[in-house]
């Protein structure tokens, strides 16, 4: 990675925090026992915090939802990594299930090594470096390293756990440079034509089609971008009152035309839009919230604490479900910008009514599959074989954006109900949803099953 004046200080500023550090110990002369750090730095609710820090980094820089999947799955498969080699009895390295991850550094001195710990630092080092602008982590980074020295670990543990930290993020930043991200940032640009059926850009931001060549992005248990594609949507014949698609056309403008509270909470809870740009008169703003996959990453906290699930079950429900929703938005883009489908918003204004407006604002992408289908049942999936099936929970991701929170009796009730509210959001035909909660689960089941991650 290239070093920049951000990198060279973050370094300085280490040196001198360890300098400082062991000055300190040698004064406090180890007051303080191992449980006395292990309540504070082991603490799975300390890794959810954590994984929030760049969750809200991702939202602050406007990431689409592919873009934020790779921040979170080359982060958490580094946090796991450094806790299946800290307990090697109960984990297993991703190396050679993930054909293409290479082995992982081993730890030479383990009795120096606060795995939890380093398991921290690594995550938030790699998200760091995977995320822009480089730097938006490191005072964490540092906030983490004066937690772990006010409870009381030694100055060694701590070194030791920094240095061991660095072994796995080299590896991980190394591998991911190779994944074709940086080779797409200059691919070419979505072509609009006047193809009927074909999808084009929607008010009232008419951007640019976003990452059309996603699936190009190198997967990580798929054998290909095409192995889960959903199956073809219906034949646009939007004129035949009597074909799949008109039905479906009109199916979106009657939901959005008659919507009852509960469902608009529906489409609220779950629209997940990370830029909305909210026009009134000549004024224009935009208002941020998570993306899709960064709603899930927030699932995750939730359902690990009220499933009492230790740090390194919390860091593997983390891990697994965030590769499921990078496979998943890859397999999902394959479709996008294969069958390039017409968005409802765009087909209702030209045929049936061109006033009408989708409830809420249609992202700048094909419509078919749903990406939040798709994805919400892949990571429903690798949720329920981390924490079991029927965990009920209460979701209160919204509630900083200031929408009530959700009910869930189980991941994947929660995964048909954000399907769900795409249809009743008005930017999603029904068959969106349901053939991209049939890919996407199938994408979360060869998760599930190519990936052994807890060994009992």
């Amino acid at each position: 990675m290239k070093m920049n004046k951000c990198t060279i200080g973050t370094k300085k500023r280490l040196k001198t925090w360890l300098a400082a550090l062991a000055m300190v110990s040698l004064v406090a002369g180890g007051c303080k026992t191992e449980k006395d750090y292990a309540q504070t730095m082991h603490d799975p609710v300390l890794f959810s915090k954590t994984v929030k820090k760049l969750n809200d980094v991702v939202l602050e820089n406007n990431f689409p939802p592919m873009i934020a999947t790779r921040n979170y799955a080359y982060a958490n498969i580094a946090a796991y990594e450094i806790v299946a080699a800290g307990d090697p009895e109960n984990y297993q390295s991703l190396y050679q299930q993930i054909t293409h991850m290479p082995k992982m550094p081993a730890p030479e001195d383990t009795t120096n090594i606060d795995f939890p710990l380093a398991s921290l630092l690594a995550f938030t080092k790699v998200g760091n470096a995977v995320t822009f602008p480089e730097g938006s982590m490191m005072d964490y980074y540092g906030q983490l390293l004066n937690m772990a020295d006010s409870v009381g670990m030694p100055s060694e543990k701590i070194s030791g756990s920094i240095a061991y930290s660095d072994t796995i993020v080299t590896t991980i930043l190394a591998w991911a440079k190779k994944d074709n991200y940086a080779e797409t940032r200059s691919a070419t640009r979505y072509t609009v034509n006047e193809e009927p059926g074909r999808y084009v850009p929607t008010p009232p931001m008419y951007a640019q089609a976003i990452e059309p060549h996603w699936m190009e992005i190198r997967t990580l248990v798929l054998d290909s971008a095409s192995v889960c594609r959903a199956q073809a949507p219906p034949k646009f014949e939007p004129n035949n009152k009597n074909s799949a698609f008109y039905k479906a056309m009109m199916e979106v403008k009657q939901i959005g035309d008659s919507l009852t509270d509960e469902q608009k909470h529906i489409a609220d809870f779950w629209d997940d839009n990370p830029f909305k740009m909210n026009v009134t008169g000549h004024v224009m703003f935009a208002t941020k919230k998570f993306s899709p996959p960064g709603h899930w990453m927030n699932i995750v906290g939730i359902a690990a604490q009220k499933a009492g699930a230790d740090f390194n079950t919390t860091v593997t429900g983390y891990a697994k479900t965030a590769i499921a929703l990078y496979d998943g938005f890859i397999s999902c883009w394959e479709g996008k910008y294969m069958y390039n489908y017409i968005r409802p918003e765009t087909v209702i204004n030209q045929l049936v009514d061109p006033e009408w407006r989708p409830y809420i604002q249609t992202p700048p992408f094909p419509s078919f599959p749903s990406g939040h289908a798709t994805a919400s049942a892949a990571a429903a999936e690798s949720m329920t074989s981390v924490f079991g099936d029927n965990l009920a929970f209460t979701d209160t991701s919204l509630l900083e954006f200031g929408i009530a929170s959700r009910e869930i009796k189980s991941f994947r009730q929660a995964s048909a109900e954000a399907a769900m509210s795409r249809l009743y959001g008005g930017i999603h035909f029904r068959f969106d949803n349901d053939l991209g909660i049939e890919s996407g689960k199938r994408v979360g089941e060869l998760v599930v099953q190519r990936l052994t991650m807890k060994k009992n």
